[in-house]
């Protein structure tokens, strides 16, 4: 339904005005004898007359249009299903099936009521047409994603009400009590309340990472429900081997306890240990007696060396924040004190070496040969010439023997790595470092993190610097007193936290290696549920590591059991990705092949596929969280025996339709229509005026 109306800002009286113009101008122009008929004259002046009239009105009165737009929306009812496995597993399936052709028919009654009709399930998936074949397969149960979700998509739209079917169960998310909706929620409550007979494995604790040759602990926290007295046998095995066995008793109902297996990481990669219960008579189910761990071994830690001529505080405040990370193993060698370990290195710290003593000396030169990155620390002990020679980003020419107490100042241009803005603030706290007086210079490859402050003055010196030339990392720290940085830091905030994440991000980017590989083929996340598609990224580079497409790529999936299969799929600028669906829970590892510029190249590794197991945790119906979601958004409560109360209830509270109005107002000059009717009348009267043999 739309209304039109005509206004503008000026007095109705120039509307007579322009009539008395346009008549003016259509007289003078055709008041004389023609060389046409009376008829035709008259048409002519009447064409005249409104097109004068038409253009006077819109120039002198600026008239504008105003458009009021109604639309009725009739209210909509949403069918909120809980498709999870709990239901299918905990009910009567055809009673369920029977449930929602109840609804369904309710759904058919609604719509004769003028009342629009949607269902929604907890994938998302808009299954209106066919309420009966909605698969009970969902491994998870998100109550609140799927309201809140409802909530988002409706939100100023005419919703009436939702009817939510499920068991109460939630496994995923929070509560969805603690939400606010603003709309009423009418819930059927399916599935037992009664507590079932079970023995489960509610968890199962394992460290991520393992490392080659260590043992590492597995505990798994086993639960019974109705077997007081009884005792199981708890199992770890591999590959169908069982590693360890242990027996537990129940003492009472409801008890947990923790089971603790130590195994040991014989082999590198990604394992899968399985941990089972034995299942005991008339159980409700089975399906959670079991419950797979999957660990990363890893062959060793990266190594980090430190070189020092002697002894140092900052040494210590180094290792603490080093060894944080497992992944890092620390040595620590004084020449002439300690004996260097016959290790191959990934990051050497040199701390005031080169120095005064030549301690040190040979090897810094034998690990730069290597081409180790290193980690510089300038000190009272170092020999700043020597340490200029060696070029690694950072030049100190020295005036005497003095030394600055400098503050350090983060490079806001710095953009290597992130630090958040609040961690920032609190270099500008920390206590002063003993840095040499003089001029510094970092070179064109160096990137500083950190300025010097001499007392209220920040100056352009680097105190921390990062660099890469010809392929070789280094940092230079220009001081000494990280030690007190970290023990400030923890009279502030009580832990040692910016200054830690300093030294580890400035490690890990020394000892990370630089990717060069032409081809890299890798999945987006190193572990999948197995309800999810697994997908991989493509890079492909050309000689000068441009980013190429529309190569051919063979990629080879093989399970635990040897068995491998390939996919084929050609990576375009717009997509890059290839997505894999089916696979079962279990370690793959993968290999990507492509021919770029004749050349075979290969990348490999490896992925792991989880089963999510969270609907065997819990089989008992929440009614009563169904009770209090309903009588908090002031709906109502129904069990599934009550359709016909539901239906009554659902009819009876319809909510009234909702009138939108929208309004529009435009200036009449700049209507189109307008230009297209004066050009049509200018057009009429110049054909009729030619055809009568006149200009």
């Amino acid at each position: 339904m739309e209304k039109l109306k005509l206004i503008t800002q000026a007095s109705p009286w120039l509307i007579l005005v322009c009539i008395a113009i346009g008549l003016a101008y259509a007289l003078l122009l055709y008041s004389k004898k023609a060389e046409w008929s009376k008829t035709v004259n008259r048409s002519l002046a009447a064409l005249r007359f409104t097109l004068v009239t038409i253009l006077c009105l819109l120039l002198l009165l600026n008239p504008y249009l105003r458009q009021v737009s109604n639309t009725i929306e009739k209210p909509t009812v949403v069918f909120a299903i809980d498709n999870s496995q709990s239901i299918a597993s905990t009910n009567d399936t055809s009673k369920i099936r029977q449930l929602y052709k109840e609804l369904e028919n309710l759904g058919n009654d609604l719509k004769k009521d003028q009342v629009n009709i949607d269902v929604q399930n907890l994938d998302a998936t808009d299954l209106a047409k066919n309420l009966v074949t909605i698969p009970l397969n969902y491994a998870s149960s998100n109550l609140s994603a799927i309201l809140s979700g409802i909530k988002n998509n409706y939100e100023n739209r005419n919703l009436d009400k939702v009817v939510l079917v499920s068991d109460g169960i939630y496994n995923q998310g929070i509560s969805p009590v603690f939400q606010e909706y603003g709309f009423p929620i009418y819930t059927v409550g399916v599935g037992d309340t009664t507590k079932q007979r079970d023995i489960k494995l509610s968890a199962v604790l394992a460290n991520k990472v393992a490392y080659l040759g260590n043992k590492f602990p597995v505990v798994a926290e086993v639960e019974n429900v109705g077997y007081p007295g009884r005792s199981v046998n708890v199992y770890l095995s591999q590959n169908g081997q069982v590693i360890e066995r242990k027996s537990i008793t129940f003492k009472e109902d409801g008890e947990l306890q923790q089971v603790t297996f130590l195994a040991e990481a014989k082999y590198k990669g990604m394992q899968r240990y399985m941990v089972y219960v034995d299942a005991l008579e008339n159980e409700f189910t089975k399906d959670n007696n079991a419950r797979d761990v999957y660990i990363e071994v890893i062959d060793g830690k990266e190594k980090i060396l430190v070189i020092a001529p002697t002894p140092h505080p900052d040494i210590k405040a180094l290792k603490s924040a080093i060894t944080k990370n497992e992944n890092y193993s620390f040595d620590l060698h004084i020449p002439g004190i300690t004996k260097l370990k016959n290790e191959k290195y990934d990051l050497v710290i040199a701390h005031q070496v080169p120095n005064i003593y030549r301690n040190g000396r040979d090897l810094l030169a034998r690990f730069r040969k290597q081409k180790t990155p290193i980690f510089y620390v300038l000190g009272a002990q170092s020999d700043l010439r020597a340490f200029n020679s060696l070029n690694a980003g950072l030049r100190v020419i020295r005036r005497g023997r003095q030394v600055d107490a400098v503050t350090p100042i983060f490079n806001d241009k710095f953009n290597t790595f992130n630090f958040e803005q609040e961690k920032v603030s609190v270099f500008k706290k920390l206590p002063p470092a003993s840095v040499p007086f003089g001029n510094y210079a970092a070179s064109n490859s160096a990137q500083v993190i950190l300025y010097q402050r001499v007392g209220s003055i920040e100056t352009q010196k680097p105190l921390l610097v990062i660099n890469e030339l010809n392929g070789i990392k280094s940092a230079i720290l220009a001081g000494e007193g990280m030690w007190e940085w970290r023990q400030e830091e923890y009279a502030l905030n009580e832990k040692h936290e910016v200054i830690d994440e300093l030294v580890s991000k400035v490690v890990q980017y020394l000892s990370t290696k630089e990717d060069k590989r032409r081809l890299r083929v890798y999945p987006i996340n190193n572990e999948f549920y197995d309800f999810e598609k697994v997908v991989f990224e493509t890079e492909m580079y050309n000689e000068l590591y441009e980013r190429i497409y529309d190569v051919k790529v063979n990629l080879s999936i093989t399970n635990e059991e040897g068995k491998a299969t390939t996919y084929s799929f050609t990576p375009t600028e717009g997509s890059s990705r290839f997505e894999i669906s089916g696979l079962g829970k279990g370690v793959y590892k993968y290999s990507a092949t492509a021919t770029i510029k004749n050349k075979n190249e290969v990348s490999a590794g490896e992925f792991t596929i989880k089963s999510l197991q969270l609907e065997a945790l819990n089989n008992t119906a929440d009614h009563n969280l169904l009770r209090q979601l309903s009588q908090k958004t002031a709906g109502k409560f129904f069990t599934m025996n009550q359709t016909a109360a539901l239906k009554k209830a659902v009819l009876d509270t319809r909510r009234p339709n909702k009138l939108h109005s929208s309004e529009e107002i435009q200036e009449m000059i700049h209507l189109k229509w307008i230009f297209f009717v004066l050009m049509a009348l200018a057009t009429i009267e110049w054909v009729i005026r030619k055809y009568q043999g006149s200009y």
